[in-house]
């Protein structure tokens, strides 16, 4: 037994830091779930940065979502600590008995000292954060140093305290608004496109180095419409996304639907939730299509698909033998193009398609 396990029946309020980007966040949603499962009494908040919310706005278990906008630094300091001020302030009033910090933010130390909660929890980086950490938290975790996905690192905060979560309460959970089902219904009327009847392939990632080469993707739907299927492309609203997807569709034989920058995270999950498949790269689309239950076609290069890779989701992950993968740079020799990831060959991506579109 854990001599240390929290008891959570004497528990009121909890805060849950996760300051970092969209998919990172969407891997915390199995965190909120298993605290209300195993405490369902446990008022339970979440603090992100404010462009990441939609992954956790409407999840069952949270009651509150407070941000952090990151445009606060250009506003000037009194500007910035204005809304510092009135972020913690709203923070103490909840009086939390609880913090769970799943990042090396310090602002989550920060809020463990002076926000006044009896336990804190966190990962223990050690060489990396000193004494002032490790005397900020009650409960401290450390990870192995064999890849783990970023899901059971973040349950690891909880185990550190005794909560012990079952298989089926780890799935990813990202709830898709009514708004959002009626504006990709009404798109999908518009291209008839019938539910399950279509292949959603999203090609880029915010980082490029993470993205397969324009040509093979060409090639890919040229062969996938030879096949009868029907394809969706989207992607990010940002410049370079769009001007990539855009190379893609110049080049393809017959045209695809095409919503690239016409939907936000909400309408994306909304959209992915209705293919038979998804096809992309390490990026939050292929998180959404996981929490989505969408069977996932997914190419891997200088980031680990252990950590990284799709979550309790049927699902194929396609990577080279390359001996120095995953690297975590930006491209080989940080020249922005990543091997590892162009040399997958055209077929190899067909045929997992195929494959899962056999089982489906």
């Amino acid at each position: 037994m854990l001599k240390d396990a929290v008891d959570l029946s004497g528990l009121h309020r909890v805060l849950v830091v996760k300051l970092r980007h969209l998919g990172d966040v969407l891997l915390t949603s199995p965190v909120f779930t298993v605290l209300k499962n195993h405490a369902p009494h446990l008022e339970i908040d979440a603090l992100v940065y404010r462009d990441t919310e939609p992954m956790l706005s409407g999840h069952p278990a949270i009651a509150n979502i407070f941000t952090v906008d990151r445009g606060w630094k250009q506003e000037g300091w009194p500007a910035q600590l204005s809304s510092e001020w009135r972020l913690f302030r709203s923070l103490r009033a909840r009086h939390y008995d609880l913090i769970v910090h799943l990042t090396e933010n310090p602002r989550g130390m920060v809020l463990a000292l002076l926000l006044g909660a009896r336990y804190g929890v966190a990962r223990d980086y050690s060489g990396k954060r000193g004494r002032l950490w490790r005397n900020s938290f009650t409960h401290l975790y450390q990870v192995p140093s064999k890849p783990r996905h970023t899901v059971e690192i973040h349950l690891d905060a909880l185990r550190r305290l005794g909560i012990y979560p079952e298989t089926d309460e780890r799935r990813l959970a990202l709830t898709v608004t009514d708004e959002a089902e009626s504006s990709v219904r009404a798109l999908m009327t518009r291209h008839d496109l019938p539910s399950k009847g279509f292949i959603h392939i999203h090609p880029t990632s915010r980082w490029l180095f993470k993205c397969w080469e324009l040509d093979k993707y060409v090639a890919l739907i040229n062969s996938l419409q030879e096949m009868g299927e029907r394809v969706v492309l989207t992607a990010a609203p940002a410049e370079q996304e769009l001007q990539f997807a855009a190379g893609i569709v110049s080049q393809l034989r017959r045209p695809v639907v095409d919503l690239c920058g016409q939907l936000n995270l909400k309408q994306l999950a909304a959209l992915t939730r209705q293919a038979k498949c998804f096809v992309g790269v390490d990026s939050v689309p292929m998180h959404i299509a996981s929490a989505m239950q969408t069977p996932v076609v997914v190419l891997f290069g200088p980031s680990g698909d252990l950590e990284w890779g799709p979550w309790q989701v049927n699902a194929l992950v396609l990577s080279t033998n390359h001996s120095c993968r995953p690297c975590g740079m930006d491209g080989c020799g940080n020249g922005k193009v990543s091997e590892c990831l162009t040399n997958i060959p055209v077929d190899e991506v067909l045929n997992a398609v195929k494959q899962l579109l056999a089982v489906a």
